[in-house]
């Protein structure tokens, strides 16, 4: 008697699809993020064909944002901080603003609380992060002035 692995099918189809829409994506000059965000929305409940197991689903997605959070930290130095403190420091504290003024005026406009739309614009803040930590790898800019200065913002 077969058995039920909807953790299984769910990570194979997350891994084969990304995989897939990553390597279209790079196929066409773009970052496989934006490959890896397609093959989220093709096993999402929003699209026809398999959709994945919701709970699983968003169990991974928790999975994989600390994972890519941990990866921010890995490139984190104090050391590096300090030395673009002047510049990292007042633009960091704009980043957030920014970000949070935009998350707010966007849950406004959806119908959110206030305070819901602060933790969204925090959520942005963050997310920029790790997309821009990303983008930097891919151009081998990381290790730069200028990729120091970004990620310590």
């Amino acid at each position: 008697m077969p058995h039920a692995t909807p953790l299984i099918a769910t990570i194979v189809a997350g891994l084969t699809l990304a995989f897939i829409f990553g390597a279209v994506a790079n196929r066409f000059r773009l970052p496989p993020l934006v490959g890896y965000l397609m093959a989220g929305v093709a096993v999402g409940p929003f699209t026809p064909g398999y959709v994945a197991d919701q709970s699983i689903a968003n169990e991974l997605a928790e999975i994989g944002v600390i994972l890519l959070m941990f990866g921010v930290g890995l490139h984190f130095s104090v050391r590096d901080l300090m030395a673009v403190r002047k510049i990292a420091i007042p633009g960091a504290i704009v980043q957030i603003a920014v970000a949070v003024m935009m998350g707010m005026g966007l849950a406004t406009l959806m119908g959110w609380t206030l305070g819901g739309g602060f933790v969204f614009g925090l959520a942005l803040s963050v997310a920029s992060t790790v997309v821009l930590l990303r983008a930097l790898q891919e151009r081998h800019i990381l290790d730069t002035n200028r990729g120091r200065i970004a990620v310590s913002v």
